[in-house]
């Protein structure tokens, strides 16, 4: 049966975004009448680095709040044939399908069809080689994945798959996938192909286009943050988005929210490149519909690009932090101090890769030429120490400096707490598309254990 409208709900817009507002996303979707998806976009390249750590390092590679994410919709989803389709997988997808298997069992729900995207990862054969040519960085690499398209999203489905998980793929290729699944547009249709990219790029960043990341009191005011609905798009085959949230949540769908995301993260308004389309914003229109709707029409699209873009990874050593802070009369004067002694101490013991800020004055906007009585009189002041270092040893004797503050520094410091993690450094790198070769591969629960 044609299908002339598809609706799109987004359960997540980062790996730390809230786990609970994708049930009344699903709950809305439920009395949708049409196709109805569910997306969840939770990788940034810093988390995939994250991901492909764990995995290094005997731990799982996909997104350890999949459960989390996922446990709030699955059995709405299931019963109301909402499909979901996520990013989840991160380094591992095919571990993340099991997990999910296992937590449907877990949860009394009928086994669902998954399927996993591969071929993000880059690490061998002919992108391998291509890869080795066009990176700067010749360290030992130690993860690449590519960020692929929209296509084998849509072949999952295609062949039924109701819970499609991927690594590595183009953030709004997540909607796409689906729009491509229901619509049958061409491959080559740039409009169209366009017009589904914004929507997924609308969508992406969840709350941030009903009101989340925008709110400023008093200038953009933002009603009930604290219970903020999650976007829901309606698709039209003729590629016009209306975008919603679900009734008795809060924040809000404006002309000015939709618009801050349409812009966000754009460096070209007439060439956002994807991996499936060349999107061109300058024509698009966006228009009030409605109490918390809003329309976007006039995507325009050209071919897409012949070069994928591929993150490659490098171990990059040791990164800690340490924090101290102090309070009450000459709180700032102390905080320096403080910093004095920490860059004594570094330098003394050789480790230049470090940064000492005092939050609250010079921590973002650098050094602070505010009069002395008004630094005088700021009540509390918190010393914050980042260093990089080659081991982990000695990125902690690094950190112990801050501790030992507590009887070798100034008066009255408390509260230290620090923080030390392995980092992966990363490069973009171009390679040719057809060296890429994504597909989508139905989950066998059997033969993944």
């Amino acid at each position: 049966m044609r299908q002339d409208r598809v609706f799109i709900g987004c359960g997540a817009g980062f790996a730390g975004d809230r786990t609970d507002a994708g049930r009344a996303v699903a709950q809305e979707l439920s009395k949708c009448d049409g196709p109805r998806f569910m997306i969840y976009e939770t990788l940034a390249e810093r988390t995939l680095a994250q991901a492909q750590l764990r995995l290094m390092n005997g731990g799982p590679g996909y997104l350890p709040r999949t459960e989390a994410f996922l446990k709030p919709v699955l059995e709405i989803c299931l019963s109301h044939g909402i499909r979901i389709i996520g990013n989840f997988g991160a380094a591992d997808p095919a571990a993340a399908c099991s997990r999910i298997a296992q937590l449907c069992n877990e949860l009394g729900l009928r086994k669902p069809k998954l399927a996993y995207v591969a071929g993000d990862n880059v690490m061998d054969g002919p992108a391998r080689n291509a890869l080795d040519k066009a990176r700067m960085d010749q360290r030992e690499l130690v993860a690449a994945n590519a960020y692929i398209g929209a296509a084998s999203i849509c072949e999952a489905l295609d062949d039924g798959a109701e819970i499609v998980v991927t690594g590595r793929v183009s953030d709004p290729s997540l909607a796409l996938g689906p729009l491509m699944h229901v619509f049958k547009w061409g491959w080559e249709d740039w409009d169209r192909l366009a017009a589904g990219t914004l929507c997924g790029h609308v969508l992406e960043c969840a709350a941030q286009v009903t009101g989340g990341y925008f709110a400023d009191p008093g200038i953009k005011d933002v009603p009930d943050l604290a219970n903020i609905g999650f976007p829901v798009a309606e698709i039209s085959r003729d590629g016009v988005i209306t975008i919603s949230k679900p009734s008795g949540t809060g924040g809000c769908v404006t002309v000015s929210t939709v618009r801050e995301q349409v812009l966000y993260e754009i460096d070209d308004p007439a060439s956002y490149i994807t991996p499936d389309v060349v999107l061109d914003l300058t024509n698009v229109r966006i228009a009030e519909a409605g109490p918390d709707r809003v329309t976007l029409s006039g995507a325009k699209g050209r071919e897409k690009p012949r070069s994928l873009r591929a993150m490659a990874c490098y171990k990059g050593g040791w990164f800690g932090e340490a924090e101290i802070s102090y309070t009450g009369p000459n709180a700032v004067k102390r905080g320096r101090l403080a910093a004095d002694i920490l860059d004594s101490r570094l330098r003394k013991l050789d480790i230049p890769q470090n940064r000492v800020d005092l939050i609250g004055v010079d921590a973002i906007s650098g050094s602070c030429n505010a009069d002395p009585v008004s630094l005088a009189q700021v009540p509390e002041i918190r010393v914050r120490l980042a260093v990089e270092t080659s081991t982990r040893e000695r990125a902690q004797i690094a950190l112990d400096e801050v501790e030992s503050l507590y009887l070798c520094g100034p008066a009255g410091g408390g509260g230290v707490r620090n923080h030390l993690v392995e980092r992966l450094s990363s490069e973009p790198v171009l390679i040719p598309r057809e060296l890429v070769t994504s597909h989508a591969v139905k989950f066998d629960e059997a033969s993944h254990g």
